[in-house]
């Protein structure tokens, strides 16, 4: 089961915007190496939104080549176009990826049966298993529990990552949804809580930075050790918080090339490199967070 301390992996790319495979080599070595459980590759930290469909597809084969079998490499396959949706979930599905986060459409805002039926309909044209992904604050269209439970019924469709931070949805999914799906929080702030409250992980952008604190703190929830994983979640909790003083993946790919883990913190327009005010926000949440600077 896909469970645990999940990376939403960044794209790392080079001054010129071209995606950066040795960083990108290098990271997935790093996560492997620091107990991280899965990697989202192309998700909305790995700017699916402006890399070309070639690129998204390269950068999903890639990434699954590079984690050799050694961890779980879940595609972002999402789009607000069905047929697009099923193309992309096509091709990480013969990538190699054990499984697709697909994004509730952004932009067109659906109405409840229209994702229900979009969901479906990708379920019916690949066997890959798909995690449904809902991020309102992102895509202007809310997937509704009792949406969710709907679709938890359909063959195919084994998960969700919830990134509203209404940790009060846990209870609701699983007491609908059942204990074989799958709840991964999409929030770093309330992702302890919401394990603490019955979900299975979090896909995280603050694992990027400090991926060996992430793991520790989801096993020690998973194992029901809330005050130990409380100690590190809030020496986190500048980075939960901070890691959105812009849009991300701003910051997080900022604070990746502070580390010395990316040559450059470049992004594809229109996304800009942190200003400068923030830096020093960031700077002092990763220090505030103990990481080594």
């Amino acid at each position: 089961m896909l469970s645990g301390s999940i990376v939403a992996l960044i794209t790392p790319m080079d001054d010129q915007g071209s995606v950066d495979y040795d960083a990108l080599a290098q990271l997935v070595e790093w996560h492997i190496e620091s107990g991280t459980n899965g990697i989202v590759a192309v998700g909305t930290t790995g700017e699916s939104a402006t890399l070309s469909v070639k690129e998204h597809q390269d950068v999903i084969r890639k990434t699954v080549e590079f984690a050799a079998g050694r961890i779980d490499v879940i595609a972002g396959t999402g789009a607000n176009c069905t047929r697009e949706a099923i193309e992309l979930t096509k091709a990480a599905e013969k990538a190699g990826a054990v499984a697709c986060l697909s994004v509730t459409p952004y932009y067109n805002k659906p109405t409840q049966q229209g994702l229900y039926l979009h969901y479906k309909t990708i379920a019916e044209n690949s066997a890959l298993p798909q995690i449904l992904y809902n991020v309102p604050g992102r895509t202007a269209v809310d997937l509704l529990p009792e949406t969710v439970i709907e679709l938890a019924k359909v063959d195919g469709i084994v998960g969700i990552k919830e990134a509203t931070g209404d940790v009060s949805r846990v209870k609701t999914l699983r007491e609908g949804c059942g204990d074989d799906f799958i709840l991964l929080s999409g929030d770093d702030a309330t992702g302890l809580q919401f394990m603490l409250d019955g979900g299975d992980g979090v896909i995280s952008v603050t694992n990027n930075l400090a991926p060996a604190e992430m793991a520790t703190l989801c096993q020690l929830a998973k194992a029901g050790k809330a005050e130990e994983a409380e100690v590190i979640n809030q020496r986190l909790m500048p980075l939960h918080q901070n890691l959105f003083v812009e849009a991300n993946p701003i910051p997080v790919k900022w604070g990746l090339w502070k580390l010395g883990k990316a040559a450059t913190p470049a992004l594809r327009l229109p996304l800009t490199t942190l200003a400068e005010p923030n830096q020093a926000i960031m700077e002092q949440a990763m220090i505030d967070a103990g990481l080594t600077l």
